[in-house]
């Protein structure tokens, strides 16, 4: 198991920016890292010192042919429908809240999931 190192405070920030205010968010923690999840599902994360975000197949492919790479929390074990945004993304505001909203767009689309019962 890699070791889990913590985000820069530029990751943390700019995470918080492309989130905020998004219709119906709710912010949680995955892998101890800060995470968006719509309706249940998780829509965008930071790991480590990267942003990932969930996307649709077609936008899948146009993120990966701007630079962005599958995402793996550990190497050979992606995340299927998720993608980790290039710093070029991740450093510009405006690029990374589009690559969030498309996200949870296609999030949205997703049929919702059940709310846990408390133990």
């Amino acid at each position: 198991m890699p070791a889990f190192t913590k985000p820069s405070a530029a990751t943390v920030s700019a995470f918080e920016r492309a989130t905020e205010g998004l219709a119906g968010a709710e912010r949680r923690t995955m892998f101890g890292y800060p995470s968006v999840f719509l309706n249940g599902n998780m829509l965008a994360s930071i790991f480590q010192d990267r942003i990932m975000v969930r996307l649709s197949e077609t936008d899948r492919a146009t993120a990966t042919a701007a630079g962005a790479k599958p995402f793996e929390p550990m190497p050979g074990r992606g995340m299927k429908e998720y993608v980790e945004l290039p710093a070029t993304v991740v450093s510009d505001r405006r690029a990374l809240r589009q690559w969030i909203e498309r996200g949870g767009d296609y999030v949205r689309a997703l049929p919702a999931k059940p709310k846990k019962k408390a133990k």
